[in-house]
């Protein structure tokens, strides 16, 4: 006899597997009956945010008319390359909407209000892809401590935590420490996640500093404390797979914009999150890391399922 999950997964596949067989049929029937194509029954069907733009992205994926899979193969190739911000959200949506206009022969005169509802759709769509591909450079460029502006960021986190009464005594010392890095030179702790670890650090230091710092405070716990900026870079990551992965997708097609700054608040608010479920666990000691951590990404994972889901800072505590 199956285990439950495994029979779940079990039905879950044969169910896909009819769907996707018995689709061009009902897309057809669908067709007939309402006088719509599959795009506008979901712009018109489904209320704006995560769910809409996740049925018309499978929408597109799963389409079959060459200039749809031409349109789509250019835009994803486009949001991976070095472009300028404003041509690329330019050819995202007229791209996307006249293709679509055209190969399902919508008279945009007559459905007046598809080509605004598809279209934020298809900026959604690529934006998450474009904001990936923006979080991608960030993890893959390491610190370097010969580059000023590296330097300059890392110092300014110092500040901002440390606070302007306390001086560092010199580059590498143990007094960053203090701060939760693990030794006396920062810059090894920023393997893993590169300059978008420490741009994350600094972004909460700058936004929400009180909060910050009171998160900070609770590092130095005798017993329940933790090393707050490696605790940081371990968020980075969880933050940074979660986008990777597509778990993050609801969350971003629910916010008004995509920019790396969206990453970076959604980062603020792991964070905080996180230093909450620390203290109710109560860990005995920093071992405990890796089981509260695995337990918090799971939880957090589960609330990604929802197509309401939008995490935000709460406004009470963000300047604590």
């Amino acid at each position: 006899m199956l285990p439950p999950a495994s029979s779940t997964k079990m039905v879950f596949k044969v169910f896909n597997f009819f769907y996707f067989l018995a689709r061009p049929l009902l897309k057809w029937f669908l067709h007939r009956f309402t006088n719509l194509c599959e795009l506008q029954r979901i712009c018109y069907g489904c209320a704006p945010g995560a769910l809409r733009t996740r049925k018309v992205q499978m929408s597109l994926e799963l389409s079959r008319k060459p200039r749809i899979k031409q349109m789509v193969m250019i835009l994803n190739e486009l949001v991976s390359h070095e472009v300028d911000e404003t041509f690329l959200k330019d050819e995202i949506h007229g791209r996307a909407i006249a293709t679509v206009l055209q190969v399902k022969k919508i008279n945009p005169k007559v459905h007046v209000d598809f080509p605004r509802s598809f279209g934020t759709c298809a900026e959604k769509i690529w934006g998450y892809k474009r904001l990936f591909w923006l979080v991608e450079q960030l993890r893959s460029t390491q610190y370097d401590c010969e580059n000023d502006e590296h330097e300059r960021k890392l110092l300014c986190l110092w500040k901002l935590l440390a606070g302007p009464e306390e001086s560092l005594e010199g580059r590498v010392t143990n007094q960053w420490q203090s701060i939760g890095f693990q030794g006396d030179d920062p810059k090894t702790d920023f393997r893993g996640m590169g300059i978008l670890g420490l741009d994350n650090l600094l972004y909460f230091a700058q936004e929400y500093n009180g909060t910050a710092r009171h998160l900070l405070s609770h590092s130095h716990h005798p017993t329940h404390g933790y090393f707050f900026a490696i605790v940081g870079i371990n968020l980075t990551s969880m933050a940074y797979h979660l986008l990777k992965s597509g778990a993050a997708r609801i969350h971003f097609y629910n916010q008004p914009r995509l920019t790396v700054d969206m990453f970076h608040q959604f980062y603020c608010y792991l964070f905080f999150e996180f230093d909450r479920y620390w203290v109710e666990c109560k860990p005995k000691s920093i071992m405990d890391f890796s089981w509260i951590q695995k337990n918090f990404e799971e939880n957090v994972r589960k609330m990604l399922t929802n197509d309401s889901c939008s995490f935000k800072m709460n406004l009470s505590v963000e300047n604590v």
